[in-house]
Formats: structure tokens, sequence, C-alpha cells
């Protein structure tokens, strides 16, 4: 098979593999924009939408009529499709579904906690398709009984509140065996081949967040971006919970003064609380506030010292500023290289893959 042959299979290949993904999002890849909060917003979200993925905007905190003004003028720099992130313990959350709803949006992701069959109901019944995280295989099930229409599952190696179990085991818990909808794979993914792995898996398509806290159209203050192209996958470090009696949410971030200070922190209220210095309800409360804030003073601001600087582990494989339309590209180029490569290893009649013949290899590829 010549090489142009090898890439024109692997290329159809690829196309198959995320057609499901590509007709749920309306997208010609199956690639999300993982939500990111002040991170995500107008400029970033339109970018992966023109450059053939699905931006999705970062509700956070926003009040109804700011997440409002926000999708009006990410639609004014894109025609394609978008998604919105909304948090499921928001306060305003119906009214947010209610501007979701009045302003056409066409898919609707809740984050933070097991939504409703209530909120995926006013969800759908506005015509937009619904979509969640499930961390296990349990939650995903009892999400489509209430009718979800897409699953999200994010492994532990991702940016910024995390679950406690790896991407990889949590695809090969849930992909084999919840087929009903389609389901995005997310946490630690950067390159192409891993990728293609997911979708090999059964995955839909991915979700990639921190790959594009770089791209030239990200808001993202320079000192921000620095410290990523600077990171390795081990500086992105989970929080610590000293104690059990203090709970603290895991958050997954680049190591820095902010950190360390944070763990002092715990030590300290803990100490207080334990003198009858103060209460324990008032230590939860003086810890959890303790980053309060500090994700916008080191996006928007800089201050990537006490800031909160989140990101995933796959941080180390970010290596300079790339305007989106080329992240994507190379996502595509490596994807289909390894396509590529296996379609000519097949055609040199090389040996198999142990547990596979040369046929069954072919026929995987639509080669054969």
């Amino acid at each position: 098979m010549t090489d142009a042959r090898s890439d024109a299979v692997a290329g159809a290949r690829l196309d198959r593999l995320w057609e499901r993904g590509c007709a749920f999002l309306g997208t010609r890849t199956a690639i999300m924009g993982g939500a990111m909060s002040w991170v995500s917003e107008r400029h970033l979200v339109s970018a992966i939408s023109n450059a053939g993925g699905f931006g999705v905007l970062a509700c956070g905190s926003m009040p109804p009529d700011l997440l409002a003004a926000e999708i009006a003028a990410t639609r004014a720099l894109t025609a394609k499709p978008f998604g919105v992130n909304l948090i499921n313990m928001h306060p305003d959350l119906d009214r947010l579904i209610d501007v979701c709803r009045e302003l056409a949006v066409s898919h609707v992701v809740i984050a933070g906690g097991f939504p409703s069959g209530a909120t995926i109901k006013r969800i759908k019944d506005g015509g937009a398709r619904a979509m969640a995280f499930a961390p296990t295989l349990v939650s995903g099930r009892r999400m489509v009984k209430i009718g979800i229409d897409a699953l999200v599952i994010e492994g532990t190696e991702a940016g910024g509140h995390i679950g406690p179990v790896s991407t990889t085991v949590l695809a090969q818990e849930i992909l084999p065996d919840l087929r009903e909808v389609p389901v995005f794979v997310a946490g630690g993914i950067g390159r192409g081949e891993a990728i293609l792995s997911y979708l090999e898996q059964g995955a839909a398509g991915v979700q990639i967040g921190t790959r594009f806290v770089c791209a030239t159209e990200s808001i993202a203050h320079q000192r921000f971006k620095q410290v990523f192209i600077k990171a390795s996958a081990r500086d992105a470090q989970a929080s610590v919970q000293i104690d059990p009696r203090f709970p603290v949410i895991p958050v997954r971030a680049l190591a820095n003064a902010g950190s360390k200070r944070f763990m002092e922190l715990q030590r300290e209220v803990i100490a207080r609380v334990d003198r009858g210095e103060t209460t324990r309800d008032a230590g939860i409360l003086e810890i959890e506030h303790f980053w309060a804030g500090a994700l916008r003073r080191a996006v928007i601001d800089g201050d990537v010292e006490s800031g909160s600087l989140m990101a995933g582990q796959s941080v180390g494989l970010v290596t300079r500023e790339q305007p989106v339309a080329e992240i994507i590209g190379d996502l595509i180029v490596q994807a289909e290289a390894a396509l590529a490569a296996r379609c000519a290893r097949i055609d040199a009649e090389e040996p198999p893959v142990i547990g596979q013949s040369a046929a069954g290899q072919s026929a995987i590829l639509g080669a054969a």
C-alpha cells in the first residue's frame, strides 16, 4: 500500500471512529473543549468551534444576564455549534437553563454533581441536548435512565476539580458496557494517539482542556501561559486534605507558593479548633474561602505565585503557544499517522500483533 493510500485509509477510518460523536455535536471532529473558568470564554470557545471542534463556555458563577451576554458574544464570533457548561449547584440553575433556551443553545453540559431528572427535562424541553459527567458506570446508567443524551467520563489526570479514578480505568469500566448514549473521554489527553486509543475502545469523542490553555486565542495572561509551557506532568498536583474533619475537595493545579500556603493554613486552622479558639464550622469555611478569586487572579491578572494554577497532568505536553486550529490539526495528524503506520505494517506483512491475525487487523482498519 502506498503512503498516500495508507493516509487515505487512515483518514477514512478516523472519520468512522468518531462519526457518532461528530453527529451528536454537529462538528467536523469529535473534540470538545473542556469548560475552564476564566479561560473558556468567547474567544477560545469560538476558536475551537471554528477549527472544527466543539467549544464549551464555562458559566461558573456567572449570573443569568452575564451568561446571556457571553453566549451572544460567542455567537458573534462563530456560526458553528458550541455548548454551555452549567454548575449543578448554582443557585440560579433554572434561570441559567432558561437563558440557554432563549438563546437556542444546542448543548448544555451539567457539571458539579448528579443532575436531577427535572434539570435534564428542563434542558431537553428547551430544545437542547443534555450532557453530564459520570464518575462511575452505575451513575452513568442512572443518568441514562432519567434521560441524559450523552456523558463525559473524566479521570483524575484532569485539571481543576477531580475524582479519584484514572481516565484509563474509567474507560475500561464504562466504555464496553455503556453504549446507549455517546460517551466522551476526558483527563490527561494531549496527543492524537491517545484520542485514537479511546475511540477504538468505543468512545464517541474526547474532551480536552489543558492543551488549549496556551492557545493563541486564549485570553489567559502571558505569565499564566508561560508557567504551563515550562511545567512538567508531575508539577500538576492534587490538593491534599490534612484532616478528615476538615474536608477539602480535590483540585489538580500546578504547585506554587499559594498551594504551600494552603497546606499551612489547614494546619493553623486545625490547631485553633483543637485549642478551642474557633469552631469547626468556622474553620471549614475559612479553608473553603482560601482559594476564592484565586483562579481569576492567576488567569486574568497573572498572579502565578499566590493564584490557583489549575492544570491537568497533560500540561507536560504543552510546549508552546499555538493557534487553536494548529493544535487540533496536530492532534488529527498524530491520530492518522498512528493508523497509517498500522496500515503500512500490515501491508508489508510484518508479524501481526500478538493475539490478532493480520487479516483481523486489516478488518479493523477497514482496509481488508
